[in-house]
């Protein structure tokens, strides 16, 4: 089964950008741009004095240290259930 795509333009901080994307996707990059440009004017908003530039670079760092906490997380929650499941083991061992 071939994934059917479609050409989409997005606009990121102002600036056009075409995409080719996943026709299933296009709700959901919809919503990180949206969530971006949220992102970037926020930061124009509380920073008038830096560029534009400044204020997308810091909603980089904004998102990807928020996605380093939640790939932390995911490690944690990871390192959790197997030692669930050993517990459960030994406990079984154990009976």
């Amino acid at each position: 089964m071939s994934d059917e795509y479609k050409n989409i333009t997005i606009t990121l901080a102002g600036r056009p950008y075409p995409l080719k994307i996943k026709t299933g996707d296009e709700d959901s990059i919809r919503r990180i741009v949206k969530g971006l440009n949220e992102k970037i004017n926020n930061f124009q908003i509380a920073y008038t004095s830096k560029d534009k530039q400044d204020c997308i670079s810091m909603t980089l760092l904004t998102v990807a240290v928020e996605f380093h906490k939640l790939q932390k997380q995911a490690s944690i929650q990871e390192a959790e259930d197997k030692l669930s499941e050993l517990e459960d083991f030994l406990d079984t061992l154990l009976k």
